[in-house]
């Protein structure tokens, strides 16, 4: 049943979710390489590796991909991070059924956009557009366990625990919520 969001910007009060610009290039890759961000990811990435995978795949290709965009404050337009919501790959671990392909919402913040809600409002809001846009289903919403501010941001969403389950080395958890329960 997972469909991919197809709108290409979504509004809310302090941040928008919109499609990549070549500006986002430098705050992109430093997301993707602050040892911080990627605590809870599996590590960062080497930046020659994301700087050449950007340049394989190209900043605007990257705006191509239903479902993905960038948070980005609403006055400046500033990168604050990126957030999609996509049907988890089968061949991922971490699903609700063996058919897999559920709709998975994740995200990652600059270091510089922690702490301020970011994450709360851009994942309200994409949640809002997809409940409007896309039939009834489950969300998950996948972490490392040991990730405490993921697993409140969880909570705090709505999403309810599911399971643990171990993979990329560390125990990840499993929360889910029903698409609609975000209708406005």
């Amino acid at each position: 049943m997972s469909q991919s969001l197809s709108a290409e910007r979504v509004e809310a009060e302090r941040i928008v979710l919109r499609k990549t610009i070549e500006a986002d290039r430098e705050r992109l890759i430093e997301l993707r390489t602050d040892p911080e961000v990627g605590a809870y990811i599996g590590g960062h990435q080497d930046r020659a590796a994301v700087e050449r995978r950007i340049a394989e795949v190209g900043m605007i290709k990257l705006g191509d991909v239903p479902g993905l965009f960038i948070i980005a404050d609403r006055d400046t337009d500033l990168f604050l991070g990126t957030m999609q919501l996509m049907p988890r790959a089968a061949d991922r671990p971490g699903h609700l059924s063996e058919a897999g392909e559920e709709l998975e919402i994740g995200y990652l913040l600059h270091r510089s956009a922690w702490g301020a809600g970011y994450a709360f409002e851009a994942a309200t809001a994409i949640l809002r557009a997809g409940a409007a846009e896309l039939p009834d289903q489950p969300v998950i919403l996948v972490t490392q366990s040991a990730n405490t501010r993921s697993r409140r941001l969880a909570d705090r969403l709505g999403f309810r625990f599911v399971r643990t389950f171990h993979a990329y080395d560390a125990e990840q958890t499993l929360s889910a919520a029903d698409l609609h329960s975000f209708k406005p």
